[in-house]
């Protein structure tokens, strides 16, 4: 074998690697997700009954309602879904040592006031802005290797039984907290900050065009920093009696979830089975206006699911605004598409958006059980019992 060969080999053995190490990071989601999802899906509905001292939009401010109550916990798992993620990954990579810092570092990095104390440092305000899932995919990549090269350590016997539980978690996460803070979350306020005040620029110009940024940007990290900034454009176009950029928004925001479901459902030989029970909850995620229903499928195959998702959602958003459907509730999803000035419009735009990100991902995704078969002659057979999908 060559030089080049085995760098080849070397390169697809490691890359193998990580992904099935961000595939461990994704089955531990799943179920925070699907919690998360079908809570809030649940409050919102109870939130429309007439009876109901709230409403979608206001369902977070109705506190001591049986809606608030039910919409708490299903924000739980969806703000814990994140973190759940880095301390996944890391945990693959490093065992027990990696678990901690993967959690907290990608915690951190998810909170607004760590990340504008961190801007204040090199003199630029954050103004809002986290790091997201991908923070949180990078974070757990990062904590998991270096907890293991600490693992390698020689270290005295007396020792040795404190690396696992003290030693690794703690220097592990005392040496990335300001690489991670810093390095991640202040270039992405910048970047926060430099789109807010592209879109600004943005107003009054061609709809297709525009919408199709729009919708781009809320499936580029499905509810991430980059979704924020094209969701408050729109919140704060509301505000000034401009609905169609609103519409636009909330339709991209919930193609994503919706298409990669679709795809799940009708080539499930693309998805590991984790996938397609996820995909189950995608549906009332998507419904709802929750894009992160999505961040199970980009965390495993990013590549390819992200720009399907924005090609989807882009395609959607710009077809509503081509149209000119108004959206004036900012909230909601599915349970307030009444509200639009053509709502039927405005569902077709949905299913749109969706067939299109369906039948891209589709398209460009290999069959999963051929990467399986190409993993498992390096690995040996013990992976397929682990990595069958449904037909």
């Amino acid at each position: 074998m060559t030089s080049v060969d085995k760098a080849e080999s070397a390169l697809h053995s490691h890359v193998t690697s990580v992904k099935e190490d961000v595939m461990t990071g994704v089955s531990f989601m799943i179920p925070f997700v699907t919690i998360g999802g079908i809570f809030l899906a649940v409050a919102f509905m109870i939130a429309e009954l007439p009876f109901t001292a709230a409403t979608t939009e206001t369902v977070f401010e109705a506190e001591g309602t049986l809606a608030w109550y039910i919409a708490e916990v299903g924000n739980l798992g969806l703000t814990m879904m994140i973190p759940i993620l880095g301390a996944y990954i890391a945990y693959a990579i490093a065992d027990r040592p990696g678990l901690a810092p993967g959690f907290i570092l990608s915690w951190a990095i998810q909170q607004e006031h760590i990340i504008e104390a961190a801007g204040l440092l090199v003199g630029f305000s954050a103004d809002g802005a986290v790091a997201g899932f991908l923070g949180a995919l990078v974070v757990g990549l990062l904590a998991g290797y270096v907890a293991r090269w600490m693992k390698s350590w020689p270290v005295p016997s007396v020792i040795d039984p404190m690396m696992p539980v003290l030693i690794i978690p703690v220097f592990t996460t005392a040496l990335l907290a300001p690489v991670v803070i810093v390095g991640l979350g202040v270039p992405i306020a910048i970047a926060d900050d430099a789109l807010t005040t592209f879109l600004e620029g943005m107003k009054g110009a061609n709809a297709l065009l525009l919408g199709s940024i729009l919708g781009a940007m809320m499936a580029a990290d499905m509810g991430g920093p980059i979704n924020k900034v094209a969701y408050v454009f729109g919140v704060a176009l509301v505000g000034d009696q401009i609905y169609g950029p609103m519409a636009a928004v909330m339709i991209a925001g919930m193609t994503p979830p919706l298409g990669l479901a679709l795809s799940n459902f009708i080539a499930p030989q693309k998805y590991s089975v984790e996938m397609y029970e996820n995909a189950k909850a995608a549906v009332p995620l998507g419904l709802s206006f929750i894009t992160e229903g999505a961040i199970p499928y980009a965390a495993a195959d990013p590549l390819r699911v992200i720009p399907s998702a924005m090609i989807g959602s882009a395609t959607a958003a710009a077809t509503a605004l081509w149209f000119g459907v108004t959206m004036p509730a900012p909230h909601g999803g599915i349970f307030v598409f009444l509200l639009s000035n053509n709502a039927f419009v405005f569902l077709g735009c949905i299913a749109f958006g969706t067939i299109i990100t369906a039948v891209v991902a589709t398209a460009i995704k290999p069959d999963f059980e051929k990467t399986v078969a190409d993993i498992e002659t390096e690995t040996g057979p013990n992976t397929q019992a682990a990595t069958q999908t449904d037909d």
